[in-house]
């Protein structure tokens, strides 16, 4: 889900409107969307052609987190309809919870527990105080469950996080120091990330085995993010994403979002670390692989 309010995107966008970057027309990369939401009815009237347009893309797989209870249901069948292909993960979004979130939270733990071989991650889970800084607590001992979570089943985290940086770090040092404070304990994602620097490098260098998800952002004109990534993120701790229906790249901005589009974030990053594109959707990849322990 965005960490910006998202603009409308044109569902009249069709197959004939999506189109691979020019450098993709011959040899597609090879990638995995690492955060899709295209169970979600935005993409109830295509969803199969959503599908193969990714795979002729060059999708290896499509990552797909959860949102809250009412997204279970349609996520868990589109990993069903795609086996090998679309990998679900159990977590509750922080802006979507209950006015009392442990019943739902204890049936999602059941859930991930009694078949935890069917999922990829925990997520979407984390802080986010953008519209509401009321729940804090509740959002924080959440996400702090859903951690735990993460441990029990030697899964990654899936984070979103908005105007809670501060927060967010904190949560994740209480649950290391819970852990006898090794770092190792923890593995996952910094979903849509689009913060400072000095941000990234907190991150990074707090919890060694996390990653960035860049999607879309990065190629917006005016995003500073590919300068962000440029001075301070190596690429070797990067994932690709789209966050879709949301947060389109550039040229497609106002159109709904597709895994499909992941090449353009590819290329952008290819621009901004000054490095062949092959070798940019190499390092992402084994990045992915190795993150998520899905199958070379």
């Amino acid at each position: 889900m965005p960490h910006v309010r998202a603009a409308p995107f044109d569902l009249s966008a069709t197959s004939e409107s999506v189109a691979l970057p020019t450098l993709f027309t011959i040899h597609p990369p090879m990638f995995i969307d690492t955060h899709t939401h295209i169970y979600t009815e935005e993409f109830d009237a295509d969803r199969a052609e959503v599908v193969e347009r990714a795979r002729k893309a060059g999708a290896r797989a499509l990552l797909l987190p959860n949102i809250d209870e009412a997204s279970l249901q349609p996520m868990m069948k589109m990993a069903e309809d795609y086996p090998g292909f679309c990998f679900p993960m159990m977590g509750l979004h922080p802006t979507e919870l209950p006015e009392d979130p442990t019943p739902l939270l204890d049936r999602m733990e059941q859930m991930l527990s009694e078949t935890p071989e069917k999922f990829v991650a925990v997520g979407e889970v984390g802080i986010d105080l953008y519209w509401d800084k009321s729940r804090r607590e509740e959002q924080t001992e959440t996400f702090k469950r859903q951690a735990e979570w993460a441990i029990t089943h030697n899964l990654p985290l899936v984070i979103h996080t908005r105007s809670a940086h501060r927060e967010l770090v904190e949560a994740l040092l209480d649950i290391i120091a819970g852990h006898g404070g090794n770092a190792n304990i923890l593995r996952g994602v910094f979903h849509c990330f689009s913060g400072s620097a000095e941000q990234a490098q907190e991150l990074l260098t707090r919890f060694p085995n996390f990653f960035l998800g860049i999607g879309g952002v990065v190629t917006f004109k005016n995003a500073k993010l590919a300068a962000t990534l440029r001075a301070a993120v190596p690429l070797s701790r990067l994932v690709v994403e789209t966050d879709a229906p949301y947060l389109t790249p550039a040229p497609h901005r106002g159109t709904r979002n597709e895994p499909s589009y992941v090449p353009f974030v590819i290329r952008k990053l290819a621009e901004t670390y000054e490095l062949p594109v092959a070798d940019v959707e190499t390092t992402i990849l084994d990045n992915t692989l190795r993150l998520f322990h899905l199958p070379a």
